[in-house]
């Protein structure tokens, strides 16, 4: 891990190439990550890769990862210059950062918290409809203050809100782990949203997108719930939607926020004439499913955005496996289906994959694991999304690509300053040797086998 961190920083230390075409390259069977070249310009001679820039499609809000609770402890925690670094790093957009962003963050605790909470907890057989007892104070130490952090460093990053499950007493189990809403409630929990976000917009962190539940039909996790298609329908239509008009918030809500395997779960909602008027979107995760889910349901409901939000690498996950199924799956894929975010799961752990709730995840493995010196090592995670986010910024239109060779996938876009980012992964075991095309400027590629290059065109 040494040698990984160690390589890392030498990349990281080369002088940046201005005025002309650059490539970085990913080697993931060596772990040789984001190296960075320059491109060849040379005469239009080989047939190769051709970008159309007649040809647009979605414009692209960002990449990123869900700032868990835990993850937000363990950077707070680091060194006051450590913690610095790394925000720079993660969030910046100099030579040495990889520009996330998007964060998704939870409405109280997700099960990579370390203690279970909410914003209205109280005692065991009390309640609290008029919510007096709302608080943010859970997320005040880490959370509050990192997201602050951050958007001194990225003021224009978007914020997703999720919550994992409402208040126990709100459900029909008066637990944190599963259960439902129960339907007294649903007027009462679009108030304790609504407070939320309103809450968080006066300390500066105004949520762009809240989805009303997290993996609605996963209750397992603690906490979790769930919410039938036919509840979040009622809750959004009569409950949830005329509360954030009446409230004047400008939140984008996304229907749904779990697996490609159920589309008819957001279909159902957007085919509701009058729940439609409130949802901008719908989420999806891939841990069932093919990430084609989120083109079709964009081709069913063409005025409505698609979102990639969440998915995770694991503690045994093999570090090429991983990177290489991802940057296809997650990056690649969903913004070829029309995506507009692609984000992974959590942002950091600790060396035992913690901090988790009893009943959380034990083995998920974040972008960074943070050491107990305060060092921490860049994970799958990290260079996945970094392969995207370091090129691909926000206001970003995908543009057509054609002509991949056999083996190759790839995404190209425009960007707000009109260059042209192209993200190509080699999925042979043979290096690929193309070109690439721009109208009439053409220049040479080696895709490395099983690598993957972003290229950067002027």
């Amino acid at each position: 891990m040494k040698a990984f961190v160690w390589l890392y920083t030498i990349v990281l230390a080369f002088v940046s190439f201005t005025g002309f075409s650059q490539v970085w390259v990913s080697n993931p069977a060596s772990q040789k990550m984001l190296v960075k070249q320059a491109l060849t310009p040379q005469t239009a001679a080989q047939q190769g890769i051709n970008i159309n820039l007649q040809k647009y499609f979605q414009s692209i809000d960002g990449f990123g990862y869900t700032l868990t609770g835990g993850s937000a402890q363990l950077i707070q925690a680091l060194p006051a210059d450590n913690r610095k670094k790394l925000i720079n790093e993660l969030f910046g957009t100099g030579d040495n950062s990889i520009g996330i962003s998007v964060l998704r963050v939870a409405v109280g605790a997700s099960d990579l918290d370390a203690s279970v909470f909410s914003y209205a907890d109280v005692p065991d057989g009390q309640k609290d409809e008029k919510l007096a007892r709302f608080s943010l104070k859970p997320s005040e130490n880490d959370l509050i203050p990192l997201l602050r952090a951050i958007k001194k460093v990225n003021p224009s990053i978007k914020l997703m809100a999720t919550p994992w499950s409402p208040p126990a007493w709100m459900k029909d189990n008066q637990n944190s782990k599963g259960g439902s809403l129960l339907p007294q409630y649903y007027g009462v929990y679009a108030q304790y949203l609504v407070k939320y976000l309103k809450s968080m917009e006066a300390l500066g962190l105004a949520m762009d997108y809240l989805t009303p539940q997290n993996e609605p039909l996963h209750p397992g996790n603690n906490p979790s719930m769930l919410m039938l298609a036919s509840q979040q329908n009622d809750f959004i239509k009569n409950h949830l939607g005329p509360a954030f008009e009446k409230a004047s918030l400008k939140t984008k809500i996304l229907a749904y926020d779990h697996n490609c395997d159920k589309p008819e779960y957001p279909l159902e909602i957007l085919n509701d004439p009058i729940t439609r008027k409130y949802v901008a979107g719908s989420a999806f995760h891939l841990y069932n499913g093919d990430i084609s889910a989120l083109s079709t349901l964009r081709k069913a409901h063409p005025d409505k955005d698609v979102y990639f939000t969440e998915q995770w690498t694991g503690a045994k996950g093999d570090f090429a496996g991983d990177f290489n199924w991802h940057i296809k799956n997650v990056i690649i894929g969903s913004l070829s289906h029309d995506a507009k975010t692609a984000l992974e799961w959590n942002l950091a752990n600790d060396p035992q994959w913690g901090p988790h709730t009893p009943g959380g995840c034990t083995e998920c493995k974040g972008a960074i694991t943070i050491q107990a010196d305060g060092s921490f090592i860049r994970n799958q995670a990290y260079y996945i999304v970094a392969h995207a986010s370091k090129f691909i910024p926000t206001g970003s239109k995908r543009i057509e690509l054609n002509e991949l060779p056999k083996g190759v996938n790839g995404v190209a876009v425009i960007r707000p300053d009109n260059q042209v980012a192209v993200l190509l992964q080699n999925e042979t075991n043979q290096m690929v040797n193309t070109a690439i095309s721009l109208g009439n400027k053409q220049w040479g590629i080696e895709i490395p086998k099983e690598g993957v290059v972003s290229i950067l065109l002027n």
